[in-house]
């Protein structure tokens, strides 16, 4: 685990790139970086989306192969957050209904993030909830 840490630190050095950045300057606006569920309930009319931590772990839980590989999950999963970045749509949604009913479908970021900004905001999102839940 160690050297997927380090190596994403790398990759991301040498991309130029930073998850957290892309997140402040992109997500931030909607997504709450981290929110317990009691803070959610107390503050839900509040919000513009469910926060990060929330979704990073439905996303991760509803995602199933049949690798038991950590890497591969992490592969997996990135991909996805890529892909739903730009094509955001209900089928695909991971939201509770009582949140695709408040929140809607996010708005498509396409044409606004360039490949590497997407790889990097994926991968935040994956490693910066890992064993954080909601």
């Amino acid at each position: 685990m160690k050297s997927i840490a380090l190596l994403t630190l790398i990759t991301l050095t040498l991309m130029g790139s930073d998850g957290y950045k892309v997140y402040q300057d992109n997500c931030m606006k909607c997504h709450v970086e981290m929110m317990s569920k009691s803070e959610v309930l107390k503050s839900f009319k509040f919000l513009k989306a469910p926060p990060m931590v929330e979704v990073s772990n439905k996303i991760k839980n509803n995602i199933r192969i049949m690798d038991e590989d950590k890497d591969v999950k992490r592969r997996v999963v990135i991909a996805f957050v890529k892909d739903y970045i730009e094509n955001p749509s209900i089928q695909y949604s991971m939201c509770d209904p009582m949140a695709l009913e408040k929140f809607g479908v996010m708005p498509s970021l396409k044409g606004k993030l360039s490949e590497e900004q997407k790889q990097a905001v994926a991968q935040w999102v994956y490693d910066r909830y890992e064993g954080k839940m909601f």
